[in-house]
């Protein structure tokens, strides 16, 4: 507890820097969470570990894009920042006590400016001091195989804007945990439930403009939104080559160290119709190391094709990919799912991390990528 605090103090420090007394709209966030679990085993639920749900707390600290004529303008000027999340999953003997440090998006949705803002905000991470599973300390615990895993949350909240400075927040969420199957077993967690917070929104400009704590020279304490800037149509379309990599356990090898190197090789035709939206199409080659029964290299590989959408936003890509295979799916199903998340490093390189699934939502493995897009027209 006394290290969150330290990086709250950190953060609210560099947050609330100002150089000069342009309006720097900043906000920090304290919800907690309830609600109950969505869990594709058996051997949790039959032990009763689940029956009483769970509970959590998040201390978000963000930042409010005011620049109008910065990308933030098509999306009507989301908060974006990093949170702090500390769950409380029933037996800590079982699951440990997950902590995680994520950073989130707030995309509102509908009029930005009314009392009560209905917004979406998606967040990604990282998951700690979680109990993994251990055949012989641990053995009933199939959710976790390791002590760390990905975060990943998705809110549909309502803040109600109760004074200058204070809101009300409100809504439903949905996270979930889980290692992509870096090691097994690897069923995660889905938690759904309700959330109910308290926002405190400042401008860190006073300190520039006036810091005698008596003062009656108040800056504007939140933004006000501007009408949604319009787009225009990009058309805009590339080719991209991405090479990823990453590990995987057997279900055999859980509970121990032994991973298998894994490989994708995707040609991707993309296409952006405008600042926002755009489509992808292209052909997979899969290297999967876990099938040591076949000698020959070649018999461990897939290939396979795909669609997809994109969400554009800054230099980040929300990614979401469909797909099938043409060749032998070495019995991974018939369909595939690829979930990514993409950061343009510039015009040509990105960066880019995912999970390939197997047939339906079941992981395969994370993909850890770099790309680069030799043709654009």
């Amino acid at each position: 507890m006394k290290k969150i605090c330290l990086l709250l103090t950190l953060l609210t420090c560099y947050f609330s820097q100002s150089q000069s007394p342009s309006d720097k709209f900043r906000s920090i966030e304290v919800k907690s969470n309830y609600g109950s679990y969505l869990y594709t085993g058996t051997a949790l639920s039959e032990a009763g570990f689940l029956d009483a749900g769970y509970g959590a707390i998040n201390v978000k600290i963000g930042w409010q894009s005011s620049n109008t004529e910065s990308w933030a303008g098509y999306y009507k000027y989301p908060t974006y920042g990093i949170g702090l999340y500390s769950g409380f999953l029933g037996n800590a003997e079982v699951f440990g006590n997950p902590s995680a440090v994520y950073g989130f998006i707030d995309f509102p949705i509908g009029n930005p400016n009314r009392r009560n803002k209905f917004s979406i905000e998606p967040s990604l991470g990282i998951t700690y001091n979680l109990q993994e599973y251990n055949a012989e300390e641990n053995p009933i615990n199939d959710a976790f195989g390791a002590r760390a895993a990905v975060y990943f949350g998705l809110d549909f909240g309502f803040e109600y804007r109760f004074t200058r400075e204070l809101d009300l927040t409100y809504g439903f969420d949905f996270t979930h945990f889980s290692n992509g199957s870096s090691y097994q077993p690897n069923l995660g967690l889905n938690l759904w439930g309700i959330n109910l917070g308290v926002k405190y929104n400042y401008n860190a400009a006073q300190k520039v403009v006036d810091n005698d704590p008596y003062t009656k020279n108040l800056v504007q304490a939140r933004f006000k939104s501007p009408e949604k800037t319009k787009m225009t149509k990009i058309n805009e379309n590339s080719i991209s080559i991405m090479l990823a990599a990453g590990g995987k356990q057997t279900k055999e090898d859980g509970g121990t160290g032994r991973q298998f190197g894994v490989f994708s090789g995707v040609l991707d035709y993309e296409h952006r119709f405008n600042e926002i939206h755009g489509i992808t199409g292209g052909i997979d080659f899969f290297y999967d190391n876990t099938f040591q029964e076949f000698e020959e290299a070649g018999d461990r590989s897939a290939i396979g094709v795909h669609a997809g959408y994109d969400f554009n936003f800054w230099k980040m890509v929300i990614k979401a990919q469909l797909g099938t295979y043409i060749t032998d799916d070495l019995g991974k199903g018939a369909y595939f799912m690829r979930p990514a998340i993409r950061y343009n490093i510039n015009k040509t390189l990105f960066a880019q991390f995912g999970l390939k699934t197997l047939d339906g939502g079941a992981a395969d493995y994370l993909e850890f990528a770099f790309g680069f897009k030799p043709f654009k027209w």
